[in-house]
């Protein structure tokens, strides 16, 4: 039986609020009602081969909140990281009362998990956080959707026998993979399960170890370094970019399969050409895009650090999504060449007609001139 000893769960929520958000307007608005500002640094061994394009701007909020748990109101501690691509992650950190079992953490952990009221407690700061910075936000909006991440942040524990576990011991913990899914109902999974979610751990040292899973993860730092923490959020704000930027390429295909399928033009009249200009428009925003986000982070060495963060776009399925977005990016280019060379068409033809139309006019009036001599 391990027991934890200095634990919390770091609940995060991530909102899209922006296309852009100025990181260096923002500090300068959010210091004077904020405890710490500062841009986010990656401090562990091996973290120079690790480069943030623009570090994201982390805020100690200076207040405690209380959240209901279990029934229970607990005091909580909310931290803020703004995103230059438009997010804001919203991370309440919910203490562990010393001596708990994985065990008797697994429905505390669930709760968390899916809490209304920590979404509620998240989205409230938010909207406090919009108001006060939407100055600096390039097209300010607020996604109805966001990603949900936790993290099991451990830096002491022990065994039953008075030890400290290594990280082989801990993973072969009874309730660890049940943990990490936020299992209660069955108190037993297959080993085949089990595998599964613990197959995903890493381990720098003997005395460290980090298991990742699709909705939360397991980190065990005796050195007190939230580095891994800070990774795997830059990982769930990326998703939750190509999540966002997904939708609103099935709203802007939808929208031109709508105006081809319901418009029908004119000689002298092409219904399309609105419509290829916002295309256009679109299709540029969502290039730059993706650039921001595929350039946010980027690794120049195979260190420990590298291997956890990509495990972690791994386990969140970030290269899918990266990969259908692009499918629909280059759907939608492929419409833009279409309509493009239907304008082109149409325009093409309403220069020859009327070239053709002025023709018929200089015969006609020399038709005209010559009979009436």
């Amino acid at each position: 039986m391990v027991r934890l000893l200095d634990a919390e769960i770091l609940c995060t929520r991530i909102f899209d609020v922006a296309d852009t958000i100025e990181l260096e307007r923002c500090r300068a608005l959010i210091e004077k009602d904020a405890t710490g500002v500062r841009r986010l640094s990656l401090r562990r061994e091996g973290s120079e081969y690790i480069q943030l394009s623009d570090p994201p701007l982390e805020i100690e909020l200076g207040f405690r909140r209380t959240l209901s748990v279990s029934g229970s109101p607990r005091e909580v501690k909310l931290n803020a990281t703004l995103y230059s691509h438009g997010a804001i992650s919203i991370t309440v950190r919910v203490p562990i009362a010393k001596g708990t079992t994985v065990e008797e953490l697994i429905p505390f952990a669930d709760e968390l998990y899916d809490s209304d009221a920590l979404d509620a407690l998240a989205k409230d700061e938010v909207n406090r956080l919009r108001k006060v910075l939407e100055p600096t936000f390039e097209d300010p909006h607020l996604w109805d959707q966001n990603e949900a991440y936790s993290v099991i942040l451990v830096r002491k524990l022990e065994s039953a026998e008075g030890a400290t576990p290594n990280a082989d011991q801990l993973l072969a913990t009874p309730g660890l993979a049940r943990l990490l899914l936020g299992e209660v109902k069955e108190k037993v999974l297959s080993k085949e399960e089990e595998l599964e979610v613990l197959n995903h751990h890493y381990s720098y040292t003997p005395s460290d170890l980090c298991v990742i899973e699709w909705n939360a993860a397991f980190v065990y730092e005796p050195s007190g370094s939230e580095d891994i923490v800070d990774l795997l959020e830059i990982a769930n704000a990326q998703l939750l970019e190509l999540r966002y930027y997904d939708s609103r390429l099935d709203t802007e295909l939808q929208r031109i399969y709508d105006v081809v399928g319901n418009q029908t033009g004119s000689l002298l009249f092409s219904p399309w050409k609105r419509a290829l200009r916002e295309q256009a428009q679109t299709l540029i925003e969502l290039s730059e895009f993706l650039e921001r986000v595929e350039n946010a982070l980027k690794i120049v060495g195979d260190v420990y650090l590298a291997r956890v963060y990509e495990a972690g776009l791994q386990q969140l399925r970030v290269q899918r999504w990266s990969e259908q977005v692009g499918r629909k990016h280059r759907l939608l280019s492929q419409t833009y060449g279409l309509l493009k060379g239907e304008v082109d068409t149409g325009r093409s033809l309403t220069l020859e007609t009327l070239v053709v139309i002025l023709i018929v006019l200089e015969i006609l009036l020399a038709v005209f001139r010559v009979g009436g001599h």
